[in-house]
């Protein structure tokens, strides 16, 4: 006999069952389904972020920087530390652990909500009188009956044509996170979050690491001030990156991997390796969700078709997240899976794109919200810029970490901020305040009132509000 539920998720990542948390304080009966596993067989609900993206590489991020920083850093503040080693296998041991305390911590926050929970592949069966009749596919297999469909179920690495992933040479993010060694040699294709992120965990544990990026200029969306001081601290550090390149045939053998490749200028190269991470971006991830059983429609990249609601083409249906237009980013999907629970109980969700923040968790970090630039010029806005390096502020040089700057972007004629530019350490954290300054439409020269406290890094954002009006007082 089906179970009835006035709201069913299919999905646990981040919009999913933040939406199913939000549909059920708002007083609907609610079911999440989603099918991850982790090594026992058991639930593992979060989706790619959790599991095999946003915490487990910040976990190994944290772990490679511990090392790094015992290596090349605590001489300067009198530490000695002689034959630093890395238990690898030790560190990724704990990255699952810190996986596990996020699983865990859903399936806590479903039972604490009265989520009901339901392990297995959720698909469409058929459209049914007041809803819809879903599956659940798994060890205990059931059916549903749903009022409100949330979608919310993610997206997966887009391979490169004719090598598919076969996670012992040629890795997905997934395959990346459990590397078991510290490879000699570690390609990889595509500069993106993930190919910087990676690259620069194995970099600092010792790896001889070449990313290969086929656009002509580095890191693209990001103000171009910024990358190229990015690129500067990413060079300095020796991790190589090579633009403008064409990849060729790929080989994997017993002792690892051969790319063909012609550089910039046009010459054929060959780059062994012994892993070779891949990290061209993602696909929406709409496999198995039986869309045609109800006629759900989807466009030519396979995500689900949706409005500025993110309602479907159905009566009832909704999709957030990765599945969706708009980027691929786990606080927008978690933004998008409040507002349509909120709609549904018709309320008024948010979701406002253009305070989106970006990071990328690197060292130095990078992250910025607004326009670029670039996009200001190419929109023909005016605009004024400020900037103020982190070299002239006394809390990074007491941390040791001086890289970077923060840039602010501001409308030449009534100073509201257009954008915030961040490259230096904890850009990721520094970045909150210009994203609640933009949401409230704030002028530059509301930041330059505001006290900041002092020896902050937070100081430097202060100073860029001020350099808009080149007043800047430290630097």
């Amino acid at each position: 006999m089906s179970k009835a539920f006035d709201v069913v998720v299919i999905g646990a990542g981040p919009g999913g069952y933040i939406a199913a948390i939000r549909a059920a304080q708002l007083g609907f009966n609610v079911a999440c389904i989603d099918e991850w596993k982790n090594d026992k067989g058991g639930p593992a609900p979060g989706g790619t972020c959790t599991n095999v993206g946003c915490i487990p590489s910040k976990a190994l991020l944290q772990s490679s920087e511990h090392f790094d920083h015992a290596n090349h850093h605590f001489a300067e503040h009198g530490i000695s530390a002689k034959d630093v080693k890395m238990d690898v296998a030790k560190m990724i041991a704990r990255k699952d652990n810190v996986v596990k305390q996020n699983n865990d911590g859903i399936l806590y926050l479903f039972k604490k909500n009265k989520v009901s929970f339901f392990h297995g592949r959720g698909s469409f069966a058929k459209a049914v009188e007041g809803g819809y009749e879903v599956q659940v596919a798994g060890d205990k297999p059931d059916t549903l009956v749903a009022k409100q469909v949330i979608i919310a179920t993610g997206s997966n690495a887009r391979a490169l044509p004719g090598t598919p992933f076969d996670e012992e040479h040629v890795l997905s993010n997934d395959g990346a996170l459990r590397i078991g060694a510290v490879p000699k040699k570690l390609a990889l294709i595509g500069s993106g979050v993930i190919g910087l992120e990676m690259g620069s965990v194995w970099r600092r544990l010792g790896a001889d690491v070449t990313i290969l990026e086929g656009l002509p200029t580095f890191l693209g969306a990001v103000d171009e001030q910024i990358a190229k001081e990015a690129k500067k601290a990413f060079d300095k550090q020796g991790l190589k990156i090579e633009l403008g390149v064409k990849v060729g045939d790929i080989k994997t053998g017993k002792k690892g991997v051969s790319i063909a490749y012609t550089n910039a200028k046009g010459e054929a190269q060959t780059l062994d390796a012994d892993k070779l991470i891949v990290s061209i971006g993602r696909v929406p991830n709409t496999n198995g969700l039986n869309a045609e059983a109800v006629g759900l429609q989807l466009d030519e990249r396979g995500a689900i078709v949706v409005d500025g609601d993110c309602k479907t083409n159905l009566p009832g249906v909704w999709a957030v997240g990765d599945v969706v237009r708009g980027p691929m980013l786990a606080h927008k999907a978690e933004e998008e899976g409040v507002a349509v629970a909120e709609r549904i109980a018709g309320q008024h969700g948010h979701v406002n794109f253009n305070t989106i923040p970006w990071v990328i968790y690197t060292s130095p970090e990078i992250a910025w919200v607004g326009r670029t630039e670039q996009q200001l010029k190419a929109d023909g806005v005016k605009y004024k810029a400020g900037t103020f390096p982190f070299l002239a502020n006394g809390r990074a040089r007491a941390l040791g970490d001086t890289t970077g700057m923060v840039k602010f972007l501001a409308d030449a004629a009534t100073d509201e901020i257009l954008g915030v530019h961040i490259v230096g350490p904890m850009a990721s954290e520094l970045i909150s305040e210009a994203v609640v300054a933009m949401e409230f439409k704030a002028s530059a020269e509301d930041i330059a009132r505001i006290c900041h406290a002092h020896p902050s890094l937070s100081e430097a954002t202060k100073e860029a509000a001020l350099a808009v009006d080149k007043r800047t007082l430290n630097f």
